[in-house]
C-alpha cells in the first residue's frame, strides 16, 4: 500500500539529508508530466551559487535515495539544477540570503497607491521585512509583513 502524504513531501524528506550533507540547499521539488513521462525536479543552491558539478554530484547522490523512495509505480526523469538568480523566494532563508541586495516585492494589496516595491533589503525577522526604498526620493524605511506580500525576488542587474 502506498503512502498517503504527498509525492513532493516523501521526496524532499528522502533528498534534504543527502543535499545537506554534500554542502548544499533542497530549494524546491517540482513533480510535473504523468506516467512513464513523469520528472521530478530538484533545485539546489549553495552560497556563492551552483556549479555545474554540483548539479552532476547531486544527481548521482539523489538517484539511489528515490529508487528507496519510490515515488511514482512507474519510470521518471531526475533533473537537479539550479533555480536561478531571479527566482521567487519561498522560505524564510531566501529572504535572509538577500539582506542588504535590491529586491523587488509584489504585494497582495496596493500600499501608498503601489502594487510593487523595490529597494535594498535590510532586515528579516520571522514575521516581517524592513525594505529601504528610494525611488520616489527621500529614501523611505518600510515594514512589511510577509502576508501582505504576494511574491518577492532578487533584483538581478547585468
Amino acid at each position: 500500500m502506498k503512502e498517503s502524504r504527498p509525492v513532493v513531501e516523501r521526496i524532499t524528506e528522502a533528498i534534504s539529508p543527502i543535499l545537506w550533507t554534500l554542502g548544499l540547499e533542497l530549494v524546491d521539488v517540482l513533480c510535473v508530466g504523468q506516467g512513464s513521462r513523469s520528472v521530478i525536479r530538484v533545485f539546489i543552491d549553495k552560497p556563492g551559487g551552483v556549479t555545474l558539478d554540483d548539479c552532476e554530484r547531486a544527481h548521482v547522490a539523489l538517484g539511489p535515495a528515490l529508487d528507496v523512495a519510490d515515488p511514482f509505480p512507474h519510470a521518471y526523469t531526475l533533473e537537479v539544477s539550479s533555480p536561478g538568480l531571479d527566482r521567487p523566494f519561498k522560505r524564510i532563508q531566501d529572504y535572509r540570503r538577500a539582506i542588504g541586495k535590491r529586491i523587488s516585492l509584489k504585494l497582495k494589496e496596493p500600499r501608498a497607491g503601489q502594487w510593487r516595491i523595490v529597494g535594498r533589503l535590510n532586515d528579516v525577522t520571522e514575521q516581517a521585512v524592513t525594505i529601504a526604498v528610494a525611488d520616489p526620493s527621500p529614501e523611505r524605511v518600510m515594514n512589511l509583513d510577509f502576508e501582505s506580500i504576494a511574491e518577492a525576488r532578487l533584483v538581478v542587474t547585468w
